[in-house]
């Protein structure tokens, strides 16, 4: 212990370098239920470059394992300590380097806070896309290792979708330049795709080249009420099959309606059984926003109210943005499922969520980015109950089950972490996850990166 703080006060400052144990414990866990987390030995929070080098050396040297961190808002448990590890946050790195309006780029360093990056590109008329909802405090370098999603990715994309190139230092080092600056670019194997996802089991982000888009126009929004599931998600398959594209496009049951009028008292009438969102950023919102009412009432939603102007469109939106607050309301605490299947079984997936809470006997809420198929199962549950907590975990797997059954994905934007490790295998099969283990071996060999996730 004596051995691994003094080299790594060789190579950084005395402030970037935490041992007090009462300050290391805050490091130890993210935002997931759930996932067990070790003491780290030392937290080091270096500033340049070099100093991530001069770390991942000393790991190397002394075979101690480093768990990378952002902001720690993550879900899955992915910026969970290991025991004995060295926990290397990278959030006193986040200057923007560069913004380009010409070539349409910005250059961040991995601590750059998502809500900061987004204003500072639009005082250029610029716009980066995703927007996950901790948006105001989580890092570009935690989007960039979860594949973070958010509201607009109906049209714009995940996270992926943004990252051109990267710096990445190497378990033993190395840094390792990736990608490109220019619109294209197909040189070799794409070893950017390969990191962003990749939990800090490969390597870490300490540069990255974000692709940028021309600030849309402002959009508007309308709200839906249904009388069932099922009927608001027969308008999501009719708004995409005819070949809209909204901004958003999001979707919450009745559970979750409930929780939201018993804390914000909306005064959203009790018998809605599902609040259908959408949303336009195109040069006539409104137009497009009649066009997607029809269709709703077609489908059979009982009420379609339309905004009028932004501040109107905010309001409408106001349910959803309370939606998580409010279900972390009914229990001490939540299981924040994500679990995302083609949008025709969508239906399938919330009924089945459904089924599966009255199994168990909990409250189980669901919001959804439905425009792709991406649903949030929430499980409230008394952690202080040892049968209603393990009946959330229960319930959790089977949400999981239900959906890799409706052939989705166990995680569309909040990774794998410790929570869900069993399920990629079994989602992967034997020759994906045997060669996804031989790619984390050729650029960890000692294993040292983020041990125990993904794998």
């Amino acid at each position: 212990m004596d051995q691994l703080i003094d080299l790594l006060r060789d190579g950084l400052p005395d402030e970037a370098v935490l041992t007090d144990p009462d300050v290391t414990a805050a490091y130890a866990n993210d935002m997931a239920s759930f996932c067990e987390a070790g003491a780290p030995a030392v937290v080091v929070m270096p500033r340049t470059v070099e100093q991530v080098q001069h770390v991942m050396r000393t790991a190397t040297a002394l075979g101690v394992p480093v768990v990378p961190q952002g902001a720690r808002t993550g879900l899955s448990g992915a910026a969970n300590a290991s025991e004995g590890c060295i926990v290397l946050s990278l959030v006193r790195m986040d200057r923007i380097i560069e913004i380009n309006p010409v070539d349409r780029i910005a250059v961040v360093e991995p601590g750059v806070v998502n809500a900061v990056l987004s204003r500072a590109v639009a005082e250029q008329g610029l716009y980066y896309p995703p927007d996950p909802s901790s948006w105001e405090q989580c890092t570009i370098g935690g989007n960039i290792g979860t594949a973070s999603g958010g509201l607009c990715c109906v049209k714009y994309g995940v996270t992926a979708e943004y990252v051109l190139g990267l710096d990445v230092v190497l378990a033993d080092g190395r840094l390792l330049t990736t990608g490109r600056r220019t619109a294209k670019g197909v040189a070799g194997y794409d070893l950017t795709r390969l990191f962003v996802g990749s939990e800090g089991s490969l390597g870490i982000v300490v540069r990255a080249v974000l692709a940028l888009k021309p600030s849309p126009p402002e959009q508007l929004a309308l709200a839906a009420e249904f009388p069932s599931v099922a009927a608001a998600c027969d308008a999501v398959c009719e708004i995409m099959a005819r070949g809209h594209a909204p901004s958003l496009l999001e979707l919450m049951d009745r559970t979750t309606l409930h929780a939201v009028n018993k804390m914000a008292q909306m005064g959203l009438p009790e018998s809605t059984a599902a609040l259908l969102l959408a949303a336009f950023d195109t040069p006539d919102p409104a137009s497009d926003l009649a066009a997607v009412g029809e269709l709703c009432a077609a489908a059979g939603a009982t009420e379609v109210v339309p905004a009028e102007d932004a501040a109107e469109s905010e309001l409408l939106l106001q349910a959803r943005r309370l939606a998580l607050t409010a279900l972390e309301a009914v229990k001490s605490a939540t299981m924040i499922d994500d679990v995302c299947v083609p949008r025709s079984r969508l239906a399938a997936m919330l009924d089945g969520t459904a089924a599966i809470g009255e199994k168990y006997g909990l409250t189980v809420g669901v919001c959804a980015h439905a425009g792709d198929g991406n649903t949030h199962p929430v499980v409230c549950f008394d952690a202080a109950d040892p049968d209603e907590s393990r009946r959330a975990r229960e319930s959790f797997d089977e949400i999981m089950e239900l959906g890799l059954e409706l052939g989705g994905t166990i995680t569309g934007e909040h990774g794998v972490g410790v929570l869900k490790k069993e399920w990629l295998a079994r989602e992967l099969g034997p020759v994906g996850l045997e060669l996804q283990q031989s790619i984390k071996s050729v650029f960890d060999p000692l294993g040292l990166l983020n041990p125990g996730k993904l794998f």
